[in-house]
């Protein structure tokens, strides 16, 4: 555990210096260079921790309140979540080296230092804010450490202040952020009132009354949720994601949101006690609206960096519909199902923070090759960024669940469990997963009609632009930081055996079982959980019958086809003449049309509006389509609204007399007197 917090506190060193030497050539690479190599040793002493049993790790600091200290535990649950964290750090710390390399050199040496400046004392501090709420091990310190995650991701939306979006977004994220931390703080005050310590392991020994646990879901749904994503608290996500530089994105997307995902499940698993059966049902259903709307709102978005935000939002979906079943197994005291479910939580935790850092890397890269994030601004990038090109239809491929990848892993083992639904007793339960189970297909559909339309139109056909006719290949830190998580996609996707072997202790911890229970043998190459109804997966197989299928296909192509040449005249969807303009390929926006009129016109307002000249006049036909997310009428509005009444009221406060002053401090002391009062009876 020592090992561990020296880490964390190196990275609060290397965040000084970053500060200090922030204007120099050498900044970045000191800056990215520890923070990578602090992540990399918690990275591997997590690993060995899992491969070794069950780790249980534990230390006491003295610092924080006097009577409580700062209780710091690294159990088997924090040894996942820290391997998450910290391989992302260590992905995006080499991506983010040559990201800031590139844009030094963009903007010209001359001007001297880094151009990643405000971003090189912020970013190990992020890392360290993140590392520190896993290993926190009483409510104080989980919730200081969860401040200061979401102070330093504020504090890097706003290194890119110039933008004019980014301060209404950094606004709102400071909204969403302070009110996730209310509803943390109010949960973890119910689960301590009745014996008034603070530590996990005092509230894991006195489980709340049934009122009280109820209301410490709701506040963990919306506390942890509001952070992860869950509509229709994602508001943040879609402005926050893209304000931000790339690889912060990156971090922000496919790392913060999961340590969102370890708060519930260390409270509603490990802190609550034995759960019931609605915990699972009401975390379903949220899931499942989460799921379905967030591909929704992905599928209309032209800009890459929100389109992989919103994308987010329907991973988060699918992460918390397998807690939902994982609680409802558990209440229902099948533990080997529960496993099983959680097993595909925790799977789709690592898979989403792989691929959805690499898709975050790859908008990264073509903003670097050609300045744009608007999907119709590029096309034809295949040609000129090929390495990227292969790198982001690895990650599009495995975010759409395509085997043998390992997105495709993490649906099959979801499923799997929601097969497992008869194995319950409550009715209202088999139905509503049976909903859930088709809403998470649907979802998976959307994806990969959303993911078909990212790649399609930014890499394939030709360039809508000049910068993208003339956008060269990103560097290779750049390259290599996309390539780590590529590889790993695959690579898990074909064995995912081993790491769900890695998972166990946590799973042992968590529901008492492993996926595994029952069966004398699993070879490492061959995936069949316990309770998986007959079915098995074999990434090895599929990954050779595919090659050969593939290789089968081209052969018979070549051998069939004719060599001749004939011309023909052939319908070119919209292409007229021999050498059609680029600006008649389909856009973002057609090709996602279909779709938008099916789904978005009810549930967004979804309106196209097309603006036609009259014969004769030379303007171009233009279309705008405009929409709604129902979350800003439900949420964001209300909120703001809210927010600046209690300003304006607040604001008077400054113009009272000291007479008054003291007449507010009595009252307020007289509140907390009879506040302590109640509670200690």
């Amino acid at each position: 555990m020592g090992l561990v917090v020296s880490a964390i506190a190196f990275l609060f060193a290397v965040a000084v210096l970053g500060a200090a030497a922030k204007r120099l050539p050498q900044a970045s690479t000191v800056v990215y260079g520890g923070t990578a190599a602090a992540c990399a040793l918690i990275a591997l002493w997590a690993a060995l921790q899992l491969a070794g049993g069950e780790p249980d790790a534990t230390l006491v600091l003295p610092v924080g309140l006097p009577w409580i200290q700062a209780h710091l535990r690294a159990d088997a649950l924090s040894a996942v979540f820290l391997i998450v964290v910290n391989l992302g750090g260590i992905t995006a710390s080499l991506f983010g080296w040559g990201y800031e390399r590139a844009h030094h050199d963009a903007h010209g040496a001359s001007q001297g230092g880094s151009q990643d400046g405000p971003v090189l004392p912020l970013y190990p501090l992020f890392l360290a804010g993140m590392n520190m709420v896993l290993i926190a091990a009483d409510a104080f310190t989980f919730l200081l450490s969860w401040e200061f995650m979401s102070l330093a991701s504020w504090l890097l939306v706003l290194s890119t202040h110039r933008d004019p979006d980014t301060p209404r977004a950094a606004r709102l994220y400071i909204i969403m952020a302070s009110f996730g931390t209310a509803c943390l703080l109010l949960a973890f005050g119910v689960l301590a009132t009745a014996h008034g310590d603070y530590s996990f392991a005092a509230i894991r020994a006195h489980a709340p009354a049934a009122g009280a646990a109820a209301l410490v879901v709701v506040l963990i749904l919306l506390g942890a949720g509001s952070k992860a994503g869950l509509v229709p608290l994602h508001v943040w996500l879609p402005l926050a994601h893209p304000a931000a530089p790339s690889h912060v994105s990156a971090l922000m997307s496919g790392v913060m949101t999961k340590v969102a995902v370890y708060a519930m499940i260390r409270v509603l698993f490990d802190l609550l006690g034995e759960p019931e059966w609605w915990w699972g049902g009401v975390t379903m259903g949220f899931g499942a609206l989460t799921a379905v709307m967030g591909v929704l709102y992905a599928l209309m978005q032209d800009d890459v960096k929100r389109l992989l935000a919103y994308s987010t939002v329907e991973n988060i979906g699918a992460i918390v519909i397998a807690l939902g079943l994982a609680l409802v197994f558990k209440a229902a005291h099948t533990p080997v199902i529960a496993a099983l479910a959680l097993a595909a939580a925790l799977l789709h935790v690592v898979n989403h923070s792989l691929f959805k850092s690499l898709l975050f890397y790859a908008a990264g890269a073509m903003l670097t090759a050609t300045g744009s994030r608007d999907l119709n601004r590029l096309g034809g990038l295949i040609h000129r960024m090929p390495t990227t090109a292969v790198l982001a239809l690895i990650g599009a491929a495995a975010i759409s669940a395509l085997p043998p990848l390992n997105g495709f892993v993490g649906e099959w083992l979801l499923f799997q469990a929601i097969l497992n639904a008869p194995a319950l007793s409550e009715w209202s339960l088999k139905i509503e997963i049976a909903v859930v189970g088709a809403a998470l297909a649907l979802a998976t559909a959307l994806a990969g009609a959303c993911f078909v339309r990212l790649y399609g139109i930014a890499f394939l056909g030709r360039p809508r632009s000049r910068a993208a006719g003339e956008a060269v290949e990103v560097g290779r830190a750049m390259r290599l930081g996309m390539a780590v998580p590529a590889v790993l996609c695959v690579v898990l996707g074909v064995l995912p055996t081993p790491l769900i072997r890695l998972f166990e202790p946590a799973l042992r911890l968590l529901v008492e079982a492993g996926p595994f229970d029952g069966r004398a043998y699993q070879p490492w190459f061959w995936l069949a959980p316990t309770s998986a109804i007959g079915n098995s997966y074999n990434g090895l197989i599929m990954l050779v019958v595919i090659a050969l299928l593939s290789v089968v296909l081209v052969l018979g192509i070549h051998r069939k086809a004719s060599d001749r040449v004939r011309w023909s005249i052939p319908w070119g969807c919209g292409f007229d003449g021999p050498d059609p303009a680029a600006v008649t390929q389909y856009t973002a926006s057609s090709f996602g049309q279909p779709i938008r009129r099916a789904f978005g016109s009810t549930v967004f307002r979804a309106r196209d509006h097309v603006d036609m000249p009259a014969p004769g006049d030379t303007r171009p036909a233009r279309l705008s389509v405009t929409w709604t997310d129902p979350a800003w009428v439900v949420v964001v509005e209300p909120l703001s609204r809210a927010v600046g009444w209690l300003a304006e009221k607040a604001n008077r406060l400054q113009f009272l007399t000291i007479r008054r002053y003291l007449t507010l401090m009595f009252l307020a002391l007289v509140v907390l007197l009879v506040m302590v009062a109640v509670t200690q009876r």
